[in-house]
């Protein structure tokens, strides 16, 4: 009786598969994986959106615009009226930073530069800007340096794919916001030959891209998760049977 239950005992051993073969604890899913490579695009689309003064532009053809183009931080104009100065002697021509301390009269203007939705864009575009880069940081962890074997491996991807969810959700306020009242009549000169720049479709690309991003490490979150329970139900099973 004795040889009969080693052989049975031997038998189930054989027959258990053992944690290696149970579950595939790969190191990246296919989410993971396409969370990274749209992450690459969105960062880049941002990073552009953001720097370019290309959010609206007016149409060249028209020799007389006094609009050249204009970003989150940057202004272009081909010839604009000082709005403050009553005798139209003073004109801004050229491309300067929003907030230009040095050009005489600038800053008188900057009330009419930059209304409550132009501040609205920049702050909830900033805010995704920021988001991003901190992104870049736990996908370079998580795509060079991180295993499914490490303790904090989930939360560091919980941790990118909620950054990433509140960077896609501050960049869609943000062109939304441009979108309603960036070509508004009453803001720049000749709205009607003015439109949306290349810029600002990056930032909307950019905007979809990080959402997606976003979307993606979050399954991967939940793939990663239910792979370790099933290894650690595995290990238990394989410990009761050699038991």
């Amino acid at each position: 009786m004795q040889k009969a239950s080693q052989f049975e005992r031997e038998d189930s051993q054989e027959h258990l598969p053992t944690n290696q073969h149970t579950v595939n604890m790969k190191r990246h899913t296919l989410s993971g994986s396409c969370g990274v490579g749209v992450f690459v695009f969105a960062f880049a689309f941002i990073v552009i959106a953001f720097a370019t003064p290309s959010w609206l532009v007016s149409d060249y053809r028209i020799t007389g615009a006094k609009l050249d183009r204009l970003g989150l931080w940057v202004n272009c104009f081909r010839s604009l009226r000082d709005v403050n100065d009553n005798s139209q002697r003073r004109f801004f021509v050229g491309c300067r930073w929003v907030y230009d301390p040095f050009t005489t009269g600038y800053d008188e203007i900057r009330g009419f530069l930059l209304p409550a939705f132009m501040i609205a864009t920049q702050f909830f575009y900033t805010l995704a800007f920021i988001g991003m880069l901190l992104s870049a940081i736990g996908v370079l962890v998580y795509f060079l340096c991180a295993g499914p074997d490490q303790k904090y491996f989930i939360t560091l991807i919980l941790s990118v794919g909620y950054v990433l969810l509140g960077s896609g959700v501050s960049a869609a306020i943000a062109v939304i916001v441009f979108a309603c009242f960036g070509n508004r009549n009453g803001w720049m000169p000749e709205h009607a030959n003015n439109w949306f720049g290349w810029s600002f479709v990056l930032a909307c690309v950019g905007t979809v891209f990080t959402l997606v991003a976003a979307t993606l490490f979050l399954s991967e979150a939940h793939v990663q998760r239910r792979k370790r329970l099933q290894f650690k139900e595995s290990q238990t099973r394989f410990e009761l049977v050699r038991g």
